[in-house]
């Protein structure tokens, strides 16, 4: 597995449970050169400002936004622009790289007057977005799929495994049960031919 497919597969292990959530928009595919949109919205129109974060520790700061204005990070600043009205913001990204790859997470703030400090909610729209190189999108999917098909056949082997055992503990359960009932009876039949045999020598009498 190369390099690439590693800090997938790892990404996506740790980002899987929160993106299962229905509010994110799951994994999302491109191809090197591509664009996205991400689509941040929330309920809460109290809000006051959105962080859209990239990384597992929402490490990088993508762009800032509030009413008035907004601040693109350094990385992002020639290749992103923002639309729609805030709260409700689409976040447009071209030219995608591999170096792209990653989870990306609507924050929202706003300030709450009782605590007397910021509050940050998640928003919706949170994507873990792939970026492949020519070639890569595909061999992804078709691995994907090997590994699938691999799951079913392991899974029928188990199951005709099983139902063989099964088959062969049932067989040997008849068997010793006809010999034991055979064993039994065997007995009874001796003692009928004694009998038998003490009429004959009082008679012979």
């Amino acid at each position: 597995m190369s390099a690439f497919w590693l800090k997938l597969v790892t990404m996506f292990c740790f980002s899987c449970m929160t993106l299962s959530d229905p509010e994110s928009k799951g994994v999302v595919w491109r191809k090197a050169g591509e664009a996205i949109t991400i689509q941040c919205s929330t309920s809460d129109v109290a809000v006051e400002y959105l962080h859209l974060y990239k990384g597992l520790s929402e490490e990088l700061q993508v762009v800032f936004k509030d009413r008035q204005s907004e601040s693109p990070n350094i990385a992002f600043r020639d290749r992103l622009q923002t639309n729609a009205a805030f709260p409700d913001v689409d976040i447009f990204i071209r030219n995608l790289t591999s170096t792209d790859t990653g989870p990306y997470w609507c924050m929202y703030k706003k300030f709450d007057g009782v605590l007397g400090k910021l509050i940050k909610t998640k928003g919706r729209g949170s994507v873990l977005l792939v970026v492949a190189e020519s070639g890569e999108s595909a061999r992804g999917n078709q691995e994907c799929e090997m590994k699938h098909q691999k799951l079913v056949l392991v899974s029928v082997v188990i199951t005709a495994a099983v139902l063989f055992a099964f088959i062969m503990c049932a067989f040997i359960w008849i068997i010793l049960k006809t010999k034991t009932s055979y064993t039994t009876v065997k007995p009874r039949r001796q003692a009928t031919n004694d009998v038998y045999e003490d009429m004959r020598s009082t008679l012979r009498r």
